[in-house]
Formats: C-alpha cells, sequence, structure tokens
C-alpha cells in the first residue's frame, strides 16, 4: 500500500494544473492526474504521476481515483464557451459529479480544494478591492458559472471539508494568455485600455501554487474561501515597465478607448459564430478589460493562512519571459 500522500488533480495538464502538480510532487505526493484522453501531457512527460484518461461524469472512473485519496484539487474547468449551458456543464455539473463521488466514497477526505476565479466575485466597487465579504456580483457568463461553482460547494460544506480559492489574472511560464501581452510588446507596442487608470491585481503562478497549498493544510480553511493574489496593485503601465526592464526594451504605449475594444470584441465573437471554437476575445471578455479595478484584498489569506507574495512583478515578469524565449515563444 502507497503511504504517501495522494493527491488528486483535475485540469493537470494545463497551465495552474502543471504547476501544481510539480509542486505536490516536491513535497513527495502521489499525484493522481485525472485527464481526458484527448488533453495534452506536455508539461506531464517524464514526470513520476499517475494518469487518468477520464472524464469528470464517468462517476466508475472517479470512484476508483478517489476513493483512497488524501486531497482532491479540482482546477480543471471552462474559461471561453459559446454558450450558458457550456459554461454551466464545464464548471458546476463537473464540480457537481466530483463532489458526489467523494461524498460517496471517500467523505474522510483530508481536503477538496476547488480553483474558482476573482469574477465569480466580480470587478472592484467604488474602488474598494473585493474582499471575501464583498457581495458577489459577477459580469460575464464565465464569471456567473464560476459563482454557481462556488454556491454549490457552499451546499457540500457541511459534509466535506471544502477549502474555495479565488485568484485574479494569473501569469507565469506555460501560460498562453497574458503571454499574448508580452508577444506584442515584443513587436514594440503595450496595448492599454481606456484613458483612465486601471488598477489590477494579478498573481503569480508559484505564488498560487503556495497559497493554494497553504490554504489545502489549514484547518483554518475548512468551509472557507480566499483570494491569493499579490499584496499590491498595479496599474497597467507599471506592468508594462517591468516588462521593459525583462526584454530590455521600450515599446510604445497605445490607448484604445473602449467603444474600440467593444467594435474589435464584437467583430471577433461574429466571426466566431462561424466557426467551432468559442472566440478568445469576445464582448464579455470587453466587459472585463474596461473595468476600471479589478482589485482584491488578499489579507483573510495573509492573516489565517501565513500566506505573502513570495515574488515581486520585476521578478516574476522577468522569470516568465525568460522561460518564454528559452521555450522559443519569444
Amino acid at each position: 500500500m502507497n503511504s504517501k500522500i495522494i493527491s488528486v488533480v483535475t485540469g493537470a495538464s494545463g497551465f495552474v494544473g502543471s504547476h501544481l502538480v510539480d509542486f505536490l510532487l516536491s513535497k513527495d505526493h502521489h499525484v493522481k492526474c485525472l485527464l481526458r484522453s484527448t488533453s495534452s501531457k506536455k508539461w506531464l512527460e517524464g514526470k513520476p504521476v499517475e494518469i487518468i484518461n477520464s472524464g469528470l461524469f464517468d462517476k466508475n472512473s472517479l470512484r476508483e481515483v478517489l476513493k483512497d485519496a488524501d486531497y482532491l484539487f479540482h482546477v480543471a474547468g471552462v474559461v471561453k464557451a459559446k454558450t450558458e449551458e457550456e459554461y454551466y456543464n464545464g464548471n458546476v455539473e463537473t464540480t457537481k459529479s466530483l463532489l458526489d463521488v467523494v461524498l460517496e466514497v471517500n467523505p474522510k477526505i483530508k481536503r477538496v480544494m476547488i480553483l474558482s476565479s476573482q469574477t465569480a466575485c466580480g470587478p472592484s466597487l467604488n474602488g474598494k478591492p473585493c474582499t471575501e465579504e464583498t457581495l458577489e456580483h459577477p459580469i460575464t457568463r464565465y464569471g456567473k458559472s464560476k459563482f454557481q461553482q462556488e454556491q454549490l460547494a457552499k451546499k457540500y460544506m457541511d459534509k466535506l471539508p471544502i477549502t474555495i480559492i479565488r485568484p485574479p489574472a494569473v501569469y507565469g511560464p506555460r501560460d498562453t494568455e497574458i503571454y499574448l501581452v508580452f508577444k506584442t510588446y515584443k513587436y514594440g507596442l503595450m496595448t492599454l485600455i481606456g484613458f483612465d487608470e486601471k488598477l489590477l491585481n494579478l498573481v503569480y503562478v508559484d505564488d498560487l501554487i503556495n497559497g493554494t497549498y497553504l490554504a489545502a493544510v489549514s484547518e483554518k480553511a475548512i468551509g472557507q474561501i480566499y483570494f491569493i493574489g499579490t499584496q499590491e496593485y498595479y496599474s497597467w503601465p507599471q506592468v508594462g515597465d517591468a516588462i521593459a526592464k525583462a526584454i530590455g526594451k521600450k515599446a510604445l504605449n497605445i490607448r484604445f478607448p473602449h467603444w474600440l475594444v467593444y467594435t474589435v470584441a464584437a467583430f471577433a465573437q461574429l466571426f466566431a459564430m462561424f466557426g467551432k471554437k468559442a472566440a478568445t476575445f469576445n464582448i464579455e471578455k470587453a466587459r472585463d478589460f474596461v473595468q476600471q479595478h479589478w482589485t482584491c484584498d488578499v489579507s483573510k489569506a495573509v492573516n489565517e493562512l501565513g500566506f505573502k507574495q513570495q515574488f515581486s512583478l520585476d521578478e516574476s515578469i522577468k522569470s516568465t519571459i525568460d522561460w518564454y524565449r528559452e521555450m522559443k515563444w519569444l
């Protein structure tokens, strides 16, 4: 019988999930990666993990995987979809399927960690950072589905030890979303949305993983929600300065008025209607981008979990860009 701590990770092949797998391996966990058979295993190759090809609705498979798990880290989710139903199925129904199986075969599991998103709460109201007490006000279908995921999880909290993590935008090696900002910068352009100063939290992937693990092993965190992000807030020009230092050249700042952002998004969404895939940039994404503040207060995680932002903006952006260069992405 394996005496190691057993951790099951959904979404283990993705950006955040694969970093979590690396971290758990460094803590000597036996890691079971729940993957769809179509998922790329690029970031898992050559690592001492157990890969289980199973959808999150395959309850027979899930029973076998989860019956002896010490921890379940539910990272998988749908971040872009064409319909509300796809978001709901990918973020809420899958969570229900997992929680039902854990309840059936392993109700004494040490912890179920659910990776949600700041979008479940929504942007800052009246310039005040969101806290865990802020009334949720998601503004996109994705955000609404993550809020519904949280609401569902709360219904199981009297029966299972569940903790919910809400990160803001995450960046770091292996990321393909914020990577586009770095790529555009390399070509000499830093695009800024609107003419007001926008403030945001970001989180470097290593900081997010560290905060998530601190919550997983803390008894205090059972039944709680935590924002895990930077302890300071940044403006986009500040982010641009950090990129300039790492890349070694300054880009031209170009400001796009909000109406133009919505226009571009509308066209992208229109073209996507004729394809199979959902648009990466759409009207809802535009709505996210034009908000003045996407800030969250992480002091609950600092005070209760001992969380601390370990990487400065300059350090983390430099290590991210160095990795992109090494991989020939930049």
